[in-house]
Parts: C-alpha cells; sequence; structure tokens
C-alpha cells in the first residue's frame, strides 16, 4: 500500500487480520519451547554442534531424536490457550494519506519541515519506535471501522459532516482557491482528508470499546488528524472530528459507560471537547494547557481557570491554564497531585481517555515546554489507578518527532505494567503555584477533595535566617486604603455584618456616615451601590508579572457621589460590591438578566432587612453605579421598598440590567415614575425597544460617552435634579435634624473625574490606619 510517495509498506497498514494465522503459529511454537526446556535443549544441540563423521555421534544423534519422540508419544497433547493481551493498540497506515500538496515525508528529521507541523508520518514514526522498542509484539492490534454517520451525530451537527466529507469531492483546482480559507481555520486538506478523519475517530472509539468490554486493560490509539479542536459545528486547528468527544458519547450510549474522564494534556486547550460537554455532569473534562491569557491557539478565554461548565455540568469543566510557556515535569506532577488526581478519584469514573498531545514535550518548539519522557509516563500512571485501570490514549498533537516517538514508548511501557522511570528531586515553580492556587480556589466550589489551604503558595519570604515579610493580597491593601480614605475624608465607618457568609465575601466593603443611626423621619438616606473601580496595572514588560508601581494606579470614582451626598447632609451607605468595570459588551448580546449575581442580592437584602428597613427613615434614594446597577433592581424585585423609596438611579457601564419584575404590574408603574437609567451611547439596549420598556422606558443615553466613568460625570448634574425632584414630590424641603435635606442640587463638588488618586494604600504612610467599627 502506497500514497505514490513511497510513505507506507504493507506490514504496516490496515486494520485486517492477515497477518494472525502467521503471528499464532510463531506464539504457538515459542509457547510450546518454553514449555518443554528439553526438547529447546535438543533442538538447539542440533543446529550447534559442529558435523562429525564419528559414528558414535551419529548414533547419539538418533538416541536423542527417538528418546525425544518417545517422550512425545507418551505425553498428553498440550491445551491451546488464547493468547491474552494487557494493552491494545489502534494503527493504520492509510491514516498519513491526509497530507499537503507536495508533501514527501523525510525519515530523519526530527521537527517538521516547511510545509506543515502536522506530518503524516508523526504516527508512522510512533508506531516504528514502539515496533522497535519491542512493545507492538507485547500488545494486541485492534481491528476498527470507520466512524459512522449516526456516531459522529452524537457530538457533531449535520452541517459539520457536510463540510467535512465535501472535501473528498473536491479538485484540485478548488483545493488551490481554498486553501487560504482553510489556513484561517489552521487546517489543510485533501481528497482523502475525510477518509482519515472517519478512520482516526472510528480508532478511537474501538479503542474505547475494547476497554469497556474487557477485551484489553487499556489502550492506545495512534491516530491522525487529532480532534480536541474540532467544536461541535466547526472544524479547526488540525482537527475535524472530535475523536475522544465521539468515542465517549459512543460508549454512554452502548451502555458501556457512565462516567468519562477526558483528560487534555495537550499543549493547547481542547475547546471542542470542553464545548461538546459543557452541560454534561456525566463527562468530566480536565485540561492543562499554555493560556497566555487568551492569546495562545486556540485564542480565547475559553480555556480560562473560571471556565467551570454551566447548567448540570457546572463543576466538571476544570482548566488549569499556564499563563506562558516553559513548564516542566515540576510544574505538571505538582498539576496532578493537587488539582487532577484529587478531582479524579471524587468523580470516580468509569473510563478514562487521555488526549494525549505531546507537544508540551521538551524539544517541541510549538509547545516551549519541558515536560520529559518519564514524566508521561508517570501521570500516564496516576490515571491508571482511576476507573479500574481502563484507561485509552488518544494521540492529539506533538510535532517534535523524536519527543512524540520516547513519549509515547513512555506512555506505552506503562500502559504493559511497567514502573515509569526514576524522576530527579523535582519543586514546582513558582508559577505553577500560583496558578494550582487560583485553581483550587475556583474549583473548591465543586469539588469537595480540593484543599485551597493545601495549594496556598509559600506565605513568608526568608531572606538569610530571618523571616522578612508576610505576603498581602492586592484586595486586602485596596480596601484598606479605600476604608482609610473614606474615614479620613468623608468620616464614614464599617458596617459591621452578623452573617459569617457576607463578612466572608464583603468585609470592610460596606461603610456609613454616623447620621444613619440617628435618621429621622424627614431625613433622606442614600444607599450608593458600585463597582470597586478600575485597576490600572503596568507591567515591567511582556515577559514578566512584576508590576511598575509609579505607572499603576486605582481610577475610582465614587468620590463623586460620596461628595454630593455629605455635602448635601444626606445619609449614606455605601457598597463596593467589588467588580471591576468591564470594556465591552457582555457575552451572548444578553441587553437584560433576570437577577443579579447570588452574593451581591443576599447582601442588598441582608442591609434592607437589618438597617435601612428597621431605619425611621421615610425617604430612601438607591443609586447603582456600574454592576452596583444589577445589586439595586435585585433588591427593587425582592422587597417592597415602594414606600420608602423615592428614586432609583442607575449609572450603566456596558453591563447586563436587571429587569424589573414582570409580573408585578403595581411594582413596574412604580418604577417607571421613580427611576432613571443612564447609559453610555455604545449600549445595544439603545437598539432594543422592547428590552428598554422592560426596563421602564426611563433610558436615558449620555451623549458622546462610551465609559461608565465619563457618564457619570457627564449625568451628575441630571441625577442631582432628578432625585431633587422626587423628593420635593414627596415633600421633602424643610431642614431635617443634621442639615437641609437638598443641598445646593445644581453644584458640583469635583470639576473632573481624577485620573490618578495620590493616597494608595501605604504611599500617604496611612494605609495601616484602619477605623474602627461601629457597633449596632
Amino acid at each position: 500500500m502506497t500514497n505514490g510517495n513511497g510513505a507506507l509498506h504493507p506490514s504496516e497498514g490496515s486494520s485486517s487480520t492477515d497477518r494472525t494465522a502467521g503471528s499464532s503459529a510463531v506464539a504457538r511454537v515459542s509457547s510450546a519451547q518454553a514449555q518443554s526446556p528439553f526438547i529447546t535443549a535438543v533442538a538447539g544441540s542440533s543446529s550447534s554442534r559442529p558435523s562429525s563423521a564419528s559414528g558414535t555421534h551419529d548414533d547419539l544423534t538418533v538416541g536423542h531424536h527417538a528418546l525425544a519422540s518417545s517422550i512425545r508419544a507418551e505425553s498428553p497433547a498440550p491445551i491451546p490457550r488464547p493468547r491474552t493481551f494487557r494493552t491494545g493498540y489502534i494503527y493504520d497506515a492509510r491514516m498519513m494519506l491526509h497530507c499537503v500538496d507536495g508533501y514527501e515525508p523525510t525519515e530523519d528529521s526530527l521537527d517538521w519541515k516547511d510545509d506543515h507541523p502536522e506530518d503524516p508520518v508523526r504516527i508512522k514514526r510512533i508506531f516504528n519506535r514502539l515496533r522497535d522498542a519491542g512493545l507492538v509484539a507485547r500488545m494486541k492490534k485492534l481491528d476498527f471501522r470507520q466512524v459512522s454517520y449516526e456516531q459522529v451525530m452524537l457530538v457533531h451537527s449535520e452541517d459539520h459532516w457536510a463540510k467535512v466529507e465535501g472535501t473528498q469531492e473536491m479538485s484540485d483546482e478548488i483545493i488551490l482557491q481554498t486553501k487560504h480559507f482553510y489556513e484561517q481555520l489552521s487546517l489543510y486538506v485533501c481528497r482523502e482528508t475525510a477518509h482519515c478523519a472517519r478512520l482516526s475517530c472510528g480508532g478511537v472509539i474501538q479503542a474505547c470499546i475494547a476497554v469497556c468490554t474487557g477485551e484489553v486493560r487499556n489502550a492506545f490509539a495512534i491516530v491522525r488528524p487529532p480532534g480536541h479542536h474540532a467544536e461541535p459545528d466547526e472544524h479547526m486547528g488540525f482537527c475535524f472530528y472530535n475523536n475522544v468527544a465521539v468515542a465517549a458519547r459512543e460508549v454512554q450510549r452502548l451502555g458501556l459507560a457512565k462516567k468519562v474522564l477526558i483528560l487534555d494534556w495537550d499543549v493547547h486547550h481542547g475547546n471542542g471537547t470542553q464545548r461538546a460537554f459543557w452541560e454534561d455532569p456525566d463527562v468530566l473534562y480536565i485540561s492543562i494547557h499554555v493560556h497566555q491569557g487568551g492569546k495562545f491557539y486556540p485564542t480565547s478565554d475559553f480555556g480560562g481557570l473560571d471556565m467551570v461548565g454551566s447548567g448540570a455540568g457546572i463543576g466538571t469543566s476544570v482548566n488549569i491554564p499556564w499563563p506562558d510557556q516553559g513548564p516542566g515535569d515540576a510544574d505538571y506532577l505538582y498539576a496532578f497531585q493537587r488539582i487532577v488526581m484529587p478531582i479524579a478519584y471524587e468523580f470516580a469514573p468509569d473510563l478514562v481517555i487521555i488526549s494525549a498531545g505531546f507537544d508540551a514535550a521538551e524539544g517541541d518548539h510549538l509547545g516551549g515546554c519541558n515536560v520529559t519522557p518519564a514524566a508521561y509516563g508517570h501521570m500516564t500512571h496516576m490515571l491508571c489507578a482511576v476507573a479500574g485501570g481502563k484507561v485509552v490514549v488518544a494521540l492529539e498533537g506533538g510535532y517534535n518527532l523524536r519527543a512524540i516517538s520516547d513519549s509515547a514508548v513512555a506512555v506505552t511501557q506503562v500502559l504493559l505494567g511497567e514502573t515509569p522511570a526514576v524522576l530527579p528531586p523535582l519543586q514546582a515553580s513558582g508559577v505553577a503555584t500560583e496558578v494550582m492556587w487560583e485553581v483550587a480556589k475556583v474549583q473548591s466550589k465543586y469539588w469537595k477533595s480540593i484543599d485551597v489551604k493545601a495549594c496556598e503558595p509559600p506565605e513568608i519570604v526568608q531572606m538569610g535566617d530571618r523571616v522578612e515579610a508576610t505576603v498581602a493580597e492586592m484586595i486586602d491593601l485596596l480596601k484598606a486604603h479605600r476604608a482609610h480614605h473614606m474615614y479620613t475624608k468623608h468620616g464614614l465607618y464599617q458596617i459591621p455584618l452578623a452573617s459569617d457568609e457576607l463578612q466572608n465575601i464583603f468585609e470592610g466593603q460596606v461603610i456609613c456616615s454616623p447620621t444613619v443611626y440617628e435618621a429621622g423621619e424627614k431625613s433622606v438616606l442614600v444607599v450608593f451601590v458600585h463597582d470597586f473601580g478600575n485597576l490600572r496595572v503596568e507591567t515591567d514588560g511582556v515577559s514578566t508579572t512584576n508590576v511598575h508601581l509609579t505607572n499603576s494606579y486605582l481610577l475610582d470614582t465614587s468620590d463623586l457621589i460620596v461628595d454630593w451626598v455629605t455635602k448635601s447632609s444626606y445619609g449614606l451607605i455605601d457598597v463596593n460590591v467589588l467588580t471591576n468595570l468591564p470594556d465591552k459588551s457582555p457575552e451572548g448580546g444578553k441587553n437584560i438578566i433576570p437577577r443579579a449575581p447570588s452574593d451581591q442580592g443576599k447582601l442588598m437584602r441582608y442591609l434592607w432587612d437589618n438597617y435601612i428597613e428597621l431605619s425611621e427613615c421615610e425617604h430612601i434614594v438607591l443609586i447603582g453605579h456600574g454592576s452596583g446597577c444589577q445589586a439595586v433592581v435585585d433588591l427593587v424585585n425582592n422587597r417592597d421598598v415602594e414606600h420608602k423609596v423615592k428614586a432609583v438611579v442607575q449609572v450603566a457601564g456596558l453591563h447586563s440590567l436587571v429587569k424589573i419584575d414582570p409580573n408585578d404590574d403595581d411594582k413596574g408603574a412604580w418604577f417607571r415614575s421613580s427611576s432613571r437609567i443612564y447609559i453610555p451611547q455604545a449600549h445595544r439596549i439603545l437598539a432594543d425597544d422592547r428590552a428598554r420598556r422592560r426596563l421602564g422606558g426611563q433610558v436615558v443615553p449620555s451623549e458622546g460617552n462610551t465609559k461608565v466613568v465619563d457618564v457619570l460625570n457627564a449625568v451628575l448634574p441630571q441625577i442631582k435634579e432628578f432625585v431633587g425632584d422626587q423628593l420635593a414630590a414627596a415633600g421633602v424641603g424643610m431642614p431635617n435634624g443634621h442639615g437641609h435635606v437638598g443641598g445646593d442640587l445644581n453644584s458640583d463638588p469635583l470639576d473632573s473625574i481624577p485620573h490618578r488618586n495620590g493616597d494608595v494604600a501605604g504611599a500617604s504612610g496611612h494605609g495601616t490606619s484602619i477605623p474602627p467599627r461601629v457597633t449596632a
């Protein structure tokens, strides 16, 4: 069998059983010789003795043969025993037929040549290396079929099937014309592409079926093209059908496995596999990959550590994203020990599928990492302890031909029951410990086995023999700064939260003026809910995470409102929801959402029930800024606020907005007459009349402004005027016990938004001065 380039050999090709008889005969002879040392010795002696003309020598030979014949005649016939195999393999050289135009294989190349990194010879080099190491002879070749349309439909769409299968009908001219199109998808095609994709996917399916049915204990599918980038509706990234995803669905459909763990150690995130099981609680997808903040292929945020699945599948997507290339053995094994294996044991799968890309291997220029074959062996060994050892290794990427071959040998040796190679003493890098800690904080919400404390980086920095410093999180420094700033400038104090849950989340983020506790019936109380502000950070360079302190600052516009409220002698409850301001519209195009984040909603209801509702004050003004708008409207929907609240103001950014309860007509009518929503001119809701009606209709664009900080500065005079009118309509016009009610409604305490705040935590020497909490 050949592709015209001399790349294939008959001894390597096809999935037929044309050599079974010969192999079995050799096996039986070998077995018989092993069972009878006497026969082996006779056979060996007859061939190794020097010839002799001596009659004695000939007589001795005849005597030996006669004795051997007598023993064979008297011994019972051996009972034939079928050979059992621990490990199976999938390989078909026809998968090499998917290649670029003019492809010429080069046996002695170590890395890809000029044409394409996904070199057809990848699978041949792996197979030959396993064969030369004597491993293939210890494995069972698994016969398999091409994947069927019905099987592909378990994951992919009909349109996707049509796109892939259509390539086999393309003429040379069309292939040339569409070359640029496919390059944009990181693909190349030829008329054999669809055939090879069906073989590759079908091979992984059969490997999984053979393992699940007990035909073999584990298996290695040496297949191409790879599959983990193929999305349900799109082929991309060298991938056409998602081999492991289709295989997992097929064994589930056949009832051979209910719960499947897919561990993807390819250096690139398997976006297609994660997408296929995004809402599936029975398939756990764990990926260790280079992310670079979404800049590394496949260049999206989908591989971020906060991508955890949704719906019933929330928590079953686990991403371990390296911030840059370079991690090696210690980092990968640390990830396995801290995250992968605890979750794998807790999930308790029926089958483990390894998306085994070897492009994180040492020497792979595309991956840029430093994982050795020994480390791949250790990771495989750990995974073989799960699911009763039912493990399928399916080849994905890997482009250094020597590295993928050596790594495949190490993995196969472990599958065959050998102990993985000894590793030198290892210590995970500081980057790895930081990443595992961040992953643990996210995944501990869904997995009881994840110990966040055990994943924490070292809390002290040793300078010689002395303990010099403790580690403080940036967020705690900023909280301390704001508490100090609001106390020294405005006399605001922290409000204690009796709820342990809320105290853990919002400690130091709810402050108030002293007048809150003395507010009378005619007083005015402003509840201001706002974002954290924007932290602008400049690093010392693209290759480092070290912060350039003099060029980094916190942009906090909340002083605009706080200044006006305190100068007007209103009471104030200031709630910082600690969310960064977005700079783009929400994903999925949702202009409005039914509710705020749950923790923010709980906080607002707690404050209403324990402070605002119990206060004698009858004139409440709710102001939301940025994502704080969601929390404000969530409170309106969940409490009867109409009797106290006189005005609701939202200064929104490009966030999704919370709609008013559509089932409460009275509340909707009140809201329309009592609220104003100020938004950037670029907000998509301005083009959605239906959404505007659901928000109450009082939506005011800020012309010429696109950022929420600019919107607040521009519309503050309008806010003051609207609040003044609402309070006047409620009969508030006389000074209360703490000063005049309205203040100067048209005065602007700040001429512009401060672009830098000199009172950065610690900068003024007061960073450690925290005001005492006010007790209820």
